[in-house]
């Protein structure tokens, strides 16, 4: 049996890095399937939908927390780790299939994935998988709604709490930012979503410190 892998959210300065596996023959993937970033959030949603209620369909979904994010492994190795844990979840010995690769090399992230699972399978990455293969597309809308859920929980809970708007979760965005930003003045600390190894934290952490040395 085939089987495609890819992830979401690993750029994101909020919340958990989400991978999917999709295990399946070719015929039980449905039209319209793409890359997840070329469809409308509706869409993503009615795919998974139909992919997680074909009894054709393995799908396989690992989380990493936000706290696993800031301990001592780099996002490459999370990756693949991801990767290797959703995958591990349907593969089967003499499955074969094309993982999206995390990495600049390619073929060394196909390896460490593979090197993490405990059947022996025919395993490639490929970079922009997503957009190539029905299979590997598959797993990417699995895994941004598997995302986009986690982030519409996070919005739940902080506007409960009072804030505006968390913004895409990117640090480029400047609501993002000001999110940040607000919920640090306000509560004295970066709130639990967010990735504090990441570098927009520490510049807003270094800026509220010398905000602090300068008032004293």
């Amino acid at each position: 049996m085939r089987f495609g892998v890819d992830e979401a959210g690993k750029g994101p300065v909020l919340g958990s890095m989400f991978a999917a596996a999709v295990r399946a023959p070719a015929v039980a993937i449905p039209a319209g399937v793409d890359d997840s970033k070329r469809l409308r959030p509706e869409q993503r949603q009615d795919l998974a939908a139909t992919l997680r209620e074909d009894d054709r369909v393995d799908v396989g979904v690992a989380e990493v927390t936000v706290e696993r994010i800031d301990g001592d492994e780099d996002m490459n190795t999370l990756t693949v780790a991801a990767q290797a844990e959703a995958l591990a979840q349907v593969v089967r010995d003499g499955d074969g299939g094309i993982c999206d690769g995390g990495d600049t090399d390619a073929d060394r992230f196909a390896r460490r994935v593979r090197e993490r699972l405990d059947v022996d399978v025919d395993l490639r990455a490929e970079h922009g998988a997503d957009e190539t293969y029905a299979l590997v597309a598959a797993a990417s809308v699995i895994a941004k709604v598997e995302r986009d859920t986690h982030v519409a929980d996070l919005v739940d809970r902080y506007t409960s709490m009072g804030f505006d708007d968390l913004g895409s979760g990117y640090p480029s965005d400047p609501k993002t930012r000001e999110f940040l930003q607000a919920h640090l003045e306000r509560e004295g600390h970066l709130p639990d979503c967010a990735r504090r190894s990441w570098g927009t934290c520490d510049d807003l952490l270094a800026k509220q410190e010398q905000a602090a040395l300068e008032d004293f």
